[in-house]
């Protein structure tokens, strides 16, 4: 961990770039499976503005890179009318999963690049090792941390799709204190999460290396 002015801005910038292509991600699913309301709300667009969390975005991704923990956060919830969509529950379910998906994309990517150009096991301290790095973390981070099945991380519209319907009501109870239970879990179990988030990101590069034969 580099606490270089110059470094702190790489990661924001791979941060702000990261959750911007995971809410356009959740946009364009919405849209291809026929609710216009992310599009209405103007929230197909690159504009980091319409998708920014100052908190969540921002503050909290910083702040764990600089205590050394796994980075993870989020951005503005993308609207999305589960009605106009195809198939409904499973449409949404496809909705949620499309943006952890695309972090999980963005990370494979950059650990194919890294990992081919020797790049990832360079013993030099040079800033395109650390962009490739940090953007494989902390999009697996983001991926993690989306795959909480809590209300209304993505997590939750997967599982609501699959699950009983005396956990559907559960959910949707919960849904108006969900960001209120997303932040004590931050706080409160700060230490317990970022142990399961290593724990998650190395079996996804362990699975990453399985892909690649290594």
């Amino acid at each position: 961990m580099n606490t270089n002015p110059l470094y702190i801005i790489v990661v924001l910038i791979i941060i702000i770039i990261s959750v911007i292509l995971h809410e356009l991600s959740h946009g364009l699913v919405a849209y291809w499976l026929g609710d216009h309301t992310a599009k209405d709300a103007g929230r197909l667009t690159l504009n980091p503005i319409k998708h920014i969390d100052p908190f969540m975005s921002i503050l909290v991704p910083v702040i764990l890179y600089i205590l050394k923990a796994p980075v993870f956060g989020g951005a503005k919830p993308v609207p999305v009318n589960h009605r106009n969509l195809k198939w409904h529950e499973w449409g949404m379910a496809l909705v949620a999963i499309a943006g952890p998906l695309t972090n999980f994309l963005i990370a494979f990517v950059a650990f194919l690049i890294a990992h081919f150009s020797g790049m990832l096991y360079s013993s030099s301290d040079d800033i395109l090792k650390f962009i490739f790095a940090e953007t494989i973390f902390i999009n697996l981070g983001f991926m993690l941390f989306n795959l909480i099945p809590i209300p209304p991380l993505d997590g939750s519209r997967v599982l609501y799709a699959i699950a009983p319907d005396f956990v559907r009501n559960f959910m949707e109870n919960m849904e108006r204190y969900g960001f209120i239970v997303v932040y004590a879990l931050i706080f409160l179990f700060g230490d317990i999460l970022s142990g399961l988030m290593v724990d998650g990101m190395n079996g996804v590069l362990h699975f990453f290396y399985l892909i690649i034969g290594g």
